[in-house]
């Protein structure tokens, strides 16, 4: 994989920082592509060259690996919790809904993807639907919101055919509340990098024209998500995850445990 392409499969803002780019648009699932163990660690080692944490001098602060807190013991304060009281989300239909009543009445595991054509975000909406039998019988819903249009939530919701609910937040409005990073320094590291490589092999692509989007390159490239267990009641967050760099997925038994 080109060292341009892993650098802006990372982050559409990439393209800003270097020549233009006329990328091939894909899908989710195709084909998957095979490096022997030679070609790997060369890709490897250039993703590693670029993704030098040096990029910003500025230290994400991020709670990752959270084994779940109750929502008034301090994670996830009262201040928060009105706050998202006041967010509002988008169906596929366009309703707006308010996002605690996602949880307001059943125990949900919501998903913040980075944007809706991030590679990452795919293989993790792989990763969740894949216990989501064991959610459907503990009747827990399983939900996924991106920083985007409603037009690019239902082209993520057609390509990965994901399982549970898909919701757009156009104004970015949960990411605040929640506090989740964002900037050069959390999207440009390593393990991205060769996260990038690995989803690659196991057959996932960026969808490069939801990617490059004017709302994705202007607000949504250097954005991470997270991961919350939360409900019944609007204000009952027990579990939180907040990515401290792209691609970091939490332990899937912890968050089976916390919601389970």
């Amino acid at each position: 994989m080109p060292v341009f392409e892993a650098m802006t499969v990372l982050s559409p803002s990439a393209a800003l920082l270097t020549k233009t780019l006329q990328p091939k648009i894909t899908t989710n699932h195709q084909t998957p592509i095979f490096l022997n163990k030679s070609t790997a660690k060369l890709e490897s080692n250039k993703i590693i060259s670029i993704c030098s944490p040096q990029l910003s001098n500025t230290k994400a602060s991020a709670i990752s690996g959270s084994p779940g807190i109750e929502a008034g013991s301090g994670l996830v304060s009262e201040d928060t919790t009105n706050i998202l009281d006041t967010v509002e989300v988008f169906d596929l239909n366009g309703n707006a809904i308010p996002i605690s009543d996602l949880w307001k009445d059943r125990k949900t595991v919501v998903a913040f993807a980075r944007h809706f054509g991030c590679v990452l975000c795919r293989r993790r909406a792989d990763y969740l639907a894949a216990k989501k039998d064991v959610m459907d019988a503990s009747g827990v819903a399983l939900v996924l919101i991106g920083p985007g249009s409603v037009d690019q939530a239902k082209t993520f919701s057609e390509q990965t055919k994901f399982k549970g609910e898909v919701y757009a937040d156009p104004s970015h409005s949960s990411y605040k509340a929640l506090q989740f990073v964002s900037g050069v320094s959390t999207t440009f590291t390593p393990k991205a990098g060769l996260k990038i490589i690995q989803s690659y092999m196991e057959g996932y692509r960026q969808d490069w024209k939801l990617s490059f989007e004017e709302d994705t390159v202007a607000k949504g490239g250097w954005q991470q998500g997270g991961i919350i267990v939360a409900g019944p009641g609007k204000t009952n967050i027990s579990y939180i995850h907040k990515d401290k760099e792209a691609g970091d997925d939490p332990d899937i038994e912890d968050i089976i445990k916390a919601c389970c």
